[in-house]
């Protein structure tokens, strides 16, 4: 699973996270999640950041059943997460032990449960949300899951969120922790209202997610 080229990949991501770039949703939402203390205080604000990067990142766009929803559709999702102890946004990949697995493992299925209401392809729109929220797994979309189907071949399909992913995940973050952590190390996230970085830095995980996303989307 060591890779030589995880530098020059995630350096292609960082050329577009200025400050008005939708990748910078990112930073928003996070930063909300995070340094908010009672997301019910103002349940309607933290829809629309949650609404707002979902949108941003491509889950309204198509045939989408969130195009029929409004921001008032993640009440349920936000009454959950406000339930949620605060020691859960810090689980990132280098401390993914049995039990964190199963806490992460346990949201997805938490929040599946508020936000799929029908058949729908489920993976990728819950783990956007749960990599906007906490920063500890990546999404789970479609260059992603090319990238670490190819890395991991034939041990995971990554399909859906299991012990079997997110192992080789880890696995991965072992093979090549050098460089993951200088990247989350050195990558803060913007404040909305400066644009200036923050003292949040990017998870690791999220490291891991850029990487996997560019890769995939320019191919082998």
């Amino acid at each position: 699973m060591k890779q030589v080229d995880i530098k020059n990949i995630l350096e292609q991501y960082t050329k577009k996270t200025g400050a008005e770039e939708r990748f910078s949703s990112f930073d928003y939402c996070y930063n909300y999640f995070k340094n908010t203390d009672d997301y019910l205080a103002d349940i309607e604000k933290s829809c629309l950041a949650l609404g707002f990067y979902l949108a941003s990142w491509g889950m309204y766009r198509g045939s989408s059943f969130l195009l029929n929803k409004s921001a008032k559709y993640f009440e349920p999702t936000i009454e959950y997460l406000a339930t949620l102890d605060r020691s859960y946004w810090d689980i990132d990949v280098d401390n993914y032990s049995d039990e964190n697995m199963d806490k992460i493992i346990d949201i997805y299925k938490n929040l599946k449960g508020r936000i799929i209401k029908q058949e729908n392809v489920h993976a990728t729109l819950i783990t956007k949300i749960m990599l906007g929220v906490f920063g500890f797994i990546p999404a789970y979309d479609s260059f992603f899951c090319q990238t670490f189907r190819n890395i991991a071949k034939p041990k995971c399909g990554f399909r859906t969120v299991n012990k079997k992913s997110l192992s080789v995940i880890h696995d991965f973050y072992l093979q090549n922790k050098e460089d993951i952590d200088e990247f989350s190390n050195s990558t803060f996230t913007k404040d909305f209202l400066t644009s200036k970085p923050t003292g949040i830095h990017y998870s690791k995980a999220k490291i891991i997610d850029m990487y996997g996303f560019v890769k995939g989307k320019i191919g082998f």
